[in-house]
């Protein structure tokens, strides 16, 4: 499976140049275990992303990671890890971090995501001017 569509792979690269808390524009996921990716920005090398990693200990964090080792990946069965083509970010990335560390992995539940993200507004409101 392709990783990147072109599209994606744009939006990224714009991001990548506009550096912020964008929403991930792809998601990532191992089809035999809970790793999961949430990426929003491409460097301009055109391999290092950067997004929220699980590898699915429990421990997600915000980093980079290297599409073309992600595609190297090889799985049990002859699988790889793929794309999921239903994904759509809907929140800044640091709301998805957020949630993550709370729950103890990547998590898509409306819900989770929009306490998180009230969290992260109060937790802002609260910080003093700079």
């Amino acid at each position: 499976m392709l990783l990147l569509t072109q599209d994606q792979r744009a939006r990224l690269s714009a991001n990548g140049k506009d550096r912020g808390d964008h929403p991930p524009v792809v998601k990532f996921f191992s089809p035999v275990g809970a790793a999961t990716w949430l990426f929003s920005e491409l460097d301009e090398d055109g391999d290092t992303l950067f997004g929220l990693c699980d590898l699915g200990f429990g421990f997600p964090e915000m980093g980079s990671a290297s599409l073309s080792e992600i595609a190297a990946v090889r799985l049990p069965f002859g699988l790889a890890i793929e794309r999921d083509l239903h994904f759509e970010g809907l929140f800044p990335l640091t709301v998805y971090a957020d949630a993550a560390r709370l729950c103890g992995g990547v998590t898509e539940d409306v819900a989770r995501l929009e306490a998180a993200a009230v969290a992260r507004a109060q937790e802002d409101s609260a910080l003093p001017p700079p």
